[in-house]
C-alpha cells in the first residue's frame, strides 16, 4: 500500500494529506471532546497534562528523530552506491579503449545490454519493492564473458586488463548492495511506534484545558501540523527507490554511459 502510494501520489498531495488530515482530526477531535466535557476549559488539570506532555513529548520527539536520520542516512548511502556502480561501469568502458576494435566492440555491447537492463528492467521492479537479481543476471555475466574470454597481448593491455576486472568486480559488489537497499524498510516494530506514538501524544493535547477555544484549536493544531509533517518525512523516506524523493537512475545515463542512450 504505502509503495503504491508513493509511486502514484506526489510528495505534495502526500503532504497535503498526511499533514492536512492529521490537523483536521485532532481540531476536530479536541472540539468535540471540549464539547463533551465543557469543564475541560478551566483547566484545572493543566499541570498534570503539562508534565505528561512534556514527557511523552520528548521521548517521541528522540524516537521519531532517530527514525528520520537513519531513514535520511540510508537514502543517502544507497544514491552513493547507484553512484560508484555508474562510475565502475564509465570506468569500465574507458578502459576498453586499449583494447583491440573486435573485443572493445563485444565490451560495449554487453555493458550497453547491461546498462539498459537495469534502468528499463530492474529500475521498475527495485520502485515496486520486487528487486529481482535474475533481471539483469544475463546481461551483466555476458560483460564477464568477454573479459574472461579475451586475453591481453601487450604490457599495455594487461595493466587496462587488469584495471577492467577489479572495476566489474566492484560493479558485482555494488549491485548486490542496491538490490539489498531495495528490499530495506523500517522494521515492523519502529513503524508502529512512529505511528502509534502519535495516536498517544496528539490525543494528550485535547487534555490541555484554555480558556479561549480559538488559541486551544492552534495549539493542538501546531503540535498536529509538527507530528503529521515528521511522520510524512518517515513515509516517503522509508523506501529509497519509490516517490519522488527515490534515488534516481541518471548516473547510468551520464559520462561514458551516455553514448549507450544515443539513437
Amino acid at each position: 500500500m504505502s509503495l503504491w502510494l508513493l509511486n502514484h501520489f506526489s510528495t505534495f498531495t502526500l503532504a497535503v494529506a498526511t499533514v492536512g488530515g492529521t490537523v483536521v482530526l485532532a481540531v476536530t477531535g479536541s472540539v468535540l471532546l471540549r464539547r463533551r466535557y465543557p469543564s475541560l476549559a478551566e483547566g484545572e488539570h493543566n499541570d498534570m497534562v503539562g508534565v505528561t506532555l512534556g514527557m511523552f513529548g520528548a521521548i517521541y520527539g528522540i524516537i521519531l528523530a532517530f527514525v528520520i536520520v537513519t531513514l535520511w542516512t540510508q537514502l543517502e548511502s544507497t544514491q552513493t552506491i547507484v553512484a560508484a556502480e555508474a562510475t565502475d561501469m564509465a570506468l569500465i568502458a574507458r578502459d576498453a579503449a586499449a583494447f583491440p576494435p573486435p573485443v572493445r566492440a563485444r565490451l560495449d555491447d554487453a555493458l550497453s545490454d547491461y546498462v539498459h537492463a537495469v534502468v528499463e528492467v530492474q529500475w521498475p521492479l527495485m520502485r515496486e519493492g520486487v528487486p529481482s537479481y535474475e533481471a539483469t543476471a544475463v546481461k551483466f555475466q555476458a560483460v564477464y564473458d568477454v573479459l574472461q574470454e579475451y586475453e591481453p597481448k601487450t604490457a599495455h593491455e594487461e595493466v587496462f586488463y587488469g584495471e577492467a576486472v577489479d572495476h566489474l568486480n566492484d560493479v558485482a559488489s555494488q549491485r548486490r548492495a542496491r538490490l539489498t537497499m531495495a528490499e530495506q524498510q523500517l522494521p515492523p516494530l519502529l513503524q508502529a511506534l512512529a505511528f502509534g506514538g502519535a495516536l498517544v501524544l496528539i490525543p494528550l493535547t485535547f487534555l490541555y484545558g484554555m480558556r479561549k477555544l480559538r488559541i486551544q484549536l492552534l495549539f493542538v493544531a501546531s503540535v498536529a501540523a509538527l507530528i503529521g509533517f515528521s511522520l510524512l518525512l518517515v513515509f516517503v523516506l522509508d523506501r529509497p527507490f519509490a516517490g519522488e524523493l527515490s534515488v534516481s537512475p541518471a548516473p547510468y545515463r551520464e559520462g561514458a554511459l551516455a553514448r549507450y542512450w544515443t539513437p
